[in-house]
Parts: C-alpha cells; sequence; structure tokens
C-alpha cells in the first residue's frame, strides 16, 4: 500500500482546514435552524405540529443514509464524493433560503440531510487518510473533534445573530457561502486518488437493509417524543429496526462486497469509540436543548445571548480537545481519558440540577457548561481518533460513517428520551401543586429541566464505566498502535480491492 500524499507539510494543514469547514457547516445545521423556527413558522404559515419536520426531514435522510454516503466515498472516490457533497448541501441549502412553502422547504431539508450524509464521512475519511503521522494525526483529530462537539453549540449563536439581525432565511443561506471555500479548498488542497484494477461493487441488499433500519431507528424516536411512547407507531418503527439491523448483520456475515465489513465494529477499541460517541451525542443534545430552553423561556434571554452564552463551554471544549490531543491521549490512552471525560461531563450535568426559576448566569449556568465543554473536549477528539485508526484504507468511509451515525442516533434518542422524561416530570408537578399558577407552570418548567439533567447524567456515568471496561489497556495489541495498518477491516472483504495509487 502507498504512502498517503501529499509529501508537502502545509498543504495538509490546508486539507484539514477545508474538511473542518465542511464538518462544521453539517454539524451546526442540526441546530442553526432550531432557533430560525419560529420566524420560518411566521413566515411561510405552517401549524405547530408540521413544525418538527422541518428538523426530523433533515435528521431522517442524514441517519438513514450516512452509511451508504460513507461507502459511496470509498468507491467513487473522496475527492470527488466531498466535492459533490459540498456542491449538494449547498444547492439543497439555497433551495430552502428560498422556500416559498412548507413543503418546499421541508423537502430542501430532506436534500441538505441526503448530501450531509455523503459529505459527513468524507470529510473525515479525508482526514484520516491524510494524516498518518501519529503526532499530526492527534492535532489534526483534536481539532475535528472540538468542531464535532462544539458544532451544535456555533450553530446556537450563529442561528441567533442571523435570524436577529438579517432574516430566518440567512440560516440556510450562510451554508452557500462556507460551501463555496470549502469547494475551493477541496479543489486546489484534496488530493485525488486513483485505483487501478476492478472497481469493488456496492452492496446494494446490505444499502437497503441498514438503511431502512436507521430510517426506521431515527423516525421512531422522534415519533415518541412528539406523540408519546403509548403510541403504537413508534414501537412499531422501533421493531422494525431492530429486524432490519439484525437481518443486515447476517447479510454481512456472507456478502461478497460487504457495507460494512462486521470487524471494523467488532474491534473492541473502535466499538468502545462508536459506543461513547452515542453516549455523549444523547447526552451533549440534552444540554443544547434544556439549557436553551432555560435560557430563552426562564431567565429571558434573547437568541444571540442564548448563542453568547454557550460560548465559554466551546472555548473550554477547544482547550481540553487540544490538551487531550496533544498531551493526555499519547500518554495514557483513550481507556483513560474518555471515562474521565464522560465523568467530568456527569459532574457538570449534576451542577445544572440546582437551577431555579431565578438564576445567575455568571455563577449557576457559566461553571456547569464550563465543566461540561472540559468533559466533551476530552471524549470526543480520543474517540473519534480511536474509532478511524487501523482501518484500511479501502474502508475508511464507511468507518468514518459510523461515526457520524452513532453521534446522530445518540442525538435521537437523547433529545426523545430526555425530552419525554422531562414532559412526565412536568405534568406529574402540575399534578401535585394545583391549582396550575403561572408561577407553578414556570417551577415546572424547571423541575422537568433538572429530570433531565439527571438523566443526562445518569448517561455520562454509564458511558464512563462502558467505556472503561471496553477500551483495551495499552499495549494490550490495540489498534491505537498501527495508525497506517490494516486491523481487522480488510480480514473480512473475501475478495480485497486493489491498493490505492496516490497522486
Amino acid at each position: 500500500m502507498s504512502q498517503n500524499p501529499p509529501p508537502v507539510s502545509t498543504r495538509r494543514w490546508w486539507t484539514l482546514v477545508t474538511v473542518a469547514l465542511a464538518q462544521l457547516m453539517v454539524v451546526l445545521d442540526s441546530t442553526v435552524v432550531n432557533i430560525a423556527l419560529p420566524s420560518a413558522q411566521a413566515d411561510l404559515g405552517f401549524s405547530n405540529a408540521d413544525r418538527q419536520w422541518i428538523v426530523t426531514a433533515y435528521s431522517l435522510a442524514f441517519g438513514s443514509l450516512l452509511l451508504f454516503g460513507g461507502r459511496l466515498s470509498d468507491l467513487i472516490g473522496r475527492k470527488r464524493a466531498f466535492i459533490i457533497g459540498l456542491i449538494g448541501f449547498a444547492g439543497a441549502s439555497a433551495l430552502g433560503g428560498a422556500a416559498g412553502s412548507f413543503g418546499m422547504l421541508v423537502g430542501a431539508r430532506a436534500l441538505q440531510g441526503a448530501f450531509g450524509a455523503l459529505l459527513a464521512p468524507t470529510a473525515l475519511a479525508v482526514l484520516t487518510t491524510t494524516f498518518t503521522i501519529p503526532k499530526e494525526r492527534a492535532r489534526a483529530f483534536g481539532i475535528f473533534g472540538a468542531i464535532a462537539g462544539a458544532g451544535g453549540a456555533v450553530g446556537l449563536l450563529l442561528g441567533g445573530f442571523l435570524t436577529e439581525q438579517f432574516d430566518w432565511r440567512w440560516n440556510l443561506y450562510i451554508n452557500v457561502v462556507i460551501a463555496i471555500v470549502a469547494i475551493i479548498g477541496a479543489t486546489i488542497f484534496v488530493s485525488s486518488v486513483a485505483r487501478s484494477g476492478p472497481r469493488p461493487k456496492l452492496d446494494v441488499p446490505g444499502t437497503i437493509l441498514v438503511s431502512g433500519a436507521l430510517f426506521s431507528l431515527v423516525y421512531g424516536f422522534s415519533n415518541a417524543e412528539t406523540d408519546g411512547w403509548d403510541s403504537p407507531q413508534s414501537w412499531g418503527l422501533l421493531a422494525a429496526s431492530g429486524v432490519l439491523l439484525i437481518a443486515f448483520v447476517l447479510w454481512q456475515r456472507r456478502a461478497a462486497h460487504p457495507l460494512l465489513p462486521l470487524s471494523i465494529v467488532l474491534d473492541r477499541n473502535r466499538g468502545a469509540s462508536y459506543s461513547s460517541i452515542l453516549i455523549a451525542g444523547a447526552g451533549m443534545f440534552g444540554i443544547f436543548l434544556f439549557v436553551t430552553y432555560y435560557l430563552q423561556t426562564t431567565l429571558k434571554f434573547s437568541p444571540i445571548q442564548t448563542g453568547l452564552g454557550f460560548l465559554p463551554m466551546i472555548v473550554m471544549l477547544v482547550i481540553a480537545a487540544q490538551l487531550s490531543t496533544n498531551i493526555f491521549v499519547p500518554r495514557f490512552g483513550p481507556k483513560v481519558m474518555v471515562p474521565i471525560g464522560m465523568t467530568i461531563a456527569a459532574i457538570g450535568m449534576v451542577y445544572l440540577t440546582h437551577l431555579g426559576v431565578t438564576a445567575n448566569y455568571a455563577t449557576d449556568v457559566l461553571p456547569a457548561l464550563m465543566i461540561l465543554g472540559t468533559g466533551m473536549g476530552s471524549i470526543m477528539p480520543a474517540a473519534i481518533q480511536t474509532a478511524t485508526l487501523g482501518v484500511d484504507r479501502h474502508f475508511a468511509g464507511v468507518a468514518s460513517a459510523m461515526v457520524n451515525t452513532s453521534q446522530q442516533v445518540g442525538g435521537s434518542i437523547g433529545t426523545a428520551l430526555l425530552n419525554t422524561l422531562a414532559a412526565t416530570a412536568a405534568t406529574d408537578y402540575i399534578a401535585s401543586h394545583l391549582p396550575p399558577t403561572p408561577s407553578v407552570a414556570a417551577e415546572a418548567a424547571v423541575h422537568s429541566y433538572a429530570t433531565a439533567y439527571w438523566w443526562g447524567a445518569a448517561f455520562f456515568v454509564f458511558g464512563a464505566i462502558l467505556s472503561a471496561l471496553l477500551y483495551r489497556r495499552r499495549g494490550d495489541g490495540a489498534s491505537l498502535g498501527n495508525p497506517g495498518g490494516t486491523a481487522g477491516a480488510a480480514a473480512d472483504a473475501p475478495e480485497p480491492t486493489e491498493p490505492v495509487v496516490a497522486h
């Protein structure tokens, strides 16, 4: 297997800038539109019941097509897939920004999700195959992990600014600007790879099975969030997802060209990383959702103030990510760093539970967000770097897609579960504090947020225990010791693909 390009160091770092821009665009899009929803609803005149589809259309397309998008990037070439993803995402964003009806906006959001499902894993795969020197790889993944963790909060800040200063449509148009810069960067800096020999075939049955499973899973949790856990449709979708996932695993064991060689996910370190990203995703979405509600509805912050309120969390996340990847992960490994990050995040969640109807941001909210930023900055870079390390480069795209899938599924599970638990807690509180005066309603809301934070803390505690048990000890045959190797991934493919020739 040939060494990865490019030989000029500065070019690699410009590749990182390009990839980081694309990743930021995809991640922030999951939250930037949320703040614009009230304005979009007033402008286009859709109902409260329909409002959720602006978010759900994106997450359904994105979540269900991620593994397909990742494998597609392996088959058609990463540079080509990256540029196609950027152009498609920009076009869908422009369509959404120009939407004159609810249906057009929902369709544009679904298109965004579909192209995002190609773009996100391709971006990570480009990074995985570009940075093979361990020290450089750690630095690059530290930046990438920080963006993956902070993108949601950046979306809140950007969404608030654009909605207040311009128009809700600019929450979508801004992607066109970012994409144009990224397309120019990709054209110049992302290296092309030429494949000699026959092109491997796409696993069509596997693609259909896993896309159906992920669609049912994400839709099932989204449906539970809106219709409740007693909804037969929610349970039907989740049951269908389970059946399809089992069928997918059975098919992958016998497929000649598997979409996802099972050894990629069965490797202990990678399995631990995917699990950790899923759990962290569940907790993070809870943080953004309920702290946003709290700041805006209880403390009466404006959208811009809410976004600025999350800024210290982003700063701490970036600092922790850099310290983690450059100092702590090389010294201690993910088996130490990911559980520590989970524990710190759990402490931050517990800190949030004491918030009341009145609070001082500087003393009550700020410390918790800084603790949470430190925790996430310790989890994400270590987990993402380990999740893609040692994978055969021909499967780098689909292995990277598993990172995004874990985060997306975690977000769907976390949002649905925490929202349901919070709503139940609010209902029970009002029922036991009759009559339901405005002050009781305000107390009930804060009580419901605290319930969500306690459960979020429980997610992180579970993640700390699971990651401590699953990650291998350093020097225990871990794939971390083989950054350029083919640990596990190639072993499952009965017909190895031809080597890639770098240009």
